[in-house]
């Protein structure tokens, strides 16, 4: 969600992805490391990006009146459509008890024809996602682009009750259509009957990206800001693996990341699906580690795995080493990247801002989890931490995250706080 500075692929790079990574002392965890990784996509002006066959789904149903649903679908589609140039198209189904074609492929140019048909959508009866997503994935092959982005764009409360409407029976249907070669991006919209798991599952199905919209900021910021990055993969089946060094490293903890865990042999299984990026997207992980020697694991020692033996050479100064596996966009093989971490953990008050400001939201998230983890971790210190790495903040998404942690310690009784 946050903006970091990585480290972009050099220009003259054949790989669309760079990996970088930083190490420092964890702030809640005297004596611990934490190690933050980083993906970063190579960025593409919206000038530069092939021309794109897009297909608006847009779910009309009941469930989906009022403004905060599809009155927001309006309004940011309507933002996505001033974005477009002459060489885009754009459909436009609707579903609610049935799906239509409100508006057959149009040329980006023509906005007036493309505004008006969003316009005139009416939200109002049950729900059948499984034939919009039919119809839409096939307008999206009539109108198929051999060298340029194909897609569907599927916004919906994820409400589905006619048709296919179990999580299985939609992913077989989307598993299916994107082998086709047209990817899916899902908006969701709306609050209290949002099924907001069943929709992230669709687009990971789709080979695409899910972005949740609750105001028309957050919609300017996926279809305006990140133009690029929500509608124009340039990598998929992103796979991280991180290999840690046993004489450097006694323990580590993955913060996070719990439903998008990999299996250590599916890290080179080329059919095992995985995520997508986006132009100019990034991806940030971060683990707590426990150095070689110390006496506080984060779990308890196993019984029959032998200790850990220094070994010289070239790699006894590394910490870990980032593997990254990805496929080009309509590739089936994908490319191997590695890249190591070595040296001392800085203290925390002299890393980067980036790494500051990562440790405060993961700081904060221990705090509202409530975790076993949190160590001496407090409000206090997380605001602390997010002040520190606050940086330029244009668009003021780091301001907002401080103002949030100082309102939940203003909300929480101290007993409560930085315990065990």
């Amino acid at each position: 969600y946050f903006q970091y500075q990585l480290p972009a692929p050099p220009p003259t790079s054949p790989d669309p992805v760079r990996i970088s990574a930083e190490l420092s002392e964890c702030p809640w965890s005297p004596g611990h490391q934490l190690a933050r990784i980083g993906i970063q996509a190579k960025k593409i002006e919206t000038a530069s990006l092939p021309p794109a066959n897009l297909v608006f789904l847009v779910d009309v149903s009941g469930s989906m009146q009022g403004a905060d649903r599809l009155g927001l679908v309006q309004a940011g589609l309507r933002l996505l459509v001033k974005q477009l140039r002459p060489q885009d198209h754009v459909a436009l189904v609707a579903y609610a008890g049935a799906a239509g074609l409100v508006l057959p492929p149009t040329a980006g140019a023509q906005q007036e024809a493309i505004l008006g048909a969003i316009d005139r959508l009416e939200a109002g009866g049950s729900t059948a996602g499984g034939a919009g997503l039919r119809l839409a994935y096939s307008v999206a092959r009539q109108y198929f682009l051999k060298t340029g982005n194909n897609r569907v764009l599927l916004a919906t409360d994820g409400d589905f009750n006619v048709g296919e409407s179990s999580d299985e029976a939609m992913e077989q249907l989307i598993v299916q259509q994107r082998e086709t070669g047209v990817f899916l991006t899902v908006l969701g919209v709306g609050r209290g009957n949002l099924r907001d798991s069943r929709m992230e599952t669709l687009a990971d199905k789709g080979n695409g990206n899910y972005a949740y919209l609750d105001n028309l900021d957050e919609a300017r910021r996926t279809l305006v800001a990140q133009f690029g990055g929500t509608l124009f993969t340039v990598a998929k089946d992103v796979k991280l693996q991180v290999e840690f060094n046993p004489a450097r490293v006694a323990d580590y903890r993955l913060l996070g990341y719990e439903n998008r865990l990999l299996a250590n042999e599916d890290f080179n299984n080329d059919r095992k699906d995985a995520g997508e990026l986006g132009a100019g997207h990034t991806v940030t992980a971060l683990y707590e580690l426990v150095p070689a020697g110390a006496d506080k694991p984060l779990v308890d020692k196993l019984k029959y795995q032998a200790s850990a033996q220094y070994v010289p050479g070239s790699t006894a100064s590394e910490i870990l080493t980032v593997k990254l596996r990805y496929k080009e966009p309509h590739g089936r093989t994908s490319q191997l990247l590695a890249q190591p971490l070595a040296g001392a953990a800085v203290p925390i008050a002299q890393a980067s801002a980036d790494q500051q400001f990562a440790a405060a939201v993961a700081e904060f998230g221990l705090l509202l989890r409530q975790s076993e983890q949190r160590g001496t971790a407090t409000y206090a210190t997380a605001a602390q931490l997010a002040q520190a790495g606050r940086g330029p903040d244009a668009e003021g998404y780091r301001a907002e995250l401080l103002r949030l942690v100082q309102l939940a310690e203003g909300l929480t009784p101290a007993k409560t706080v930085g315990v065990r």
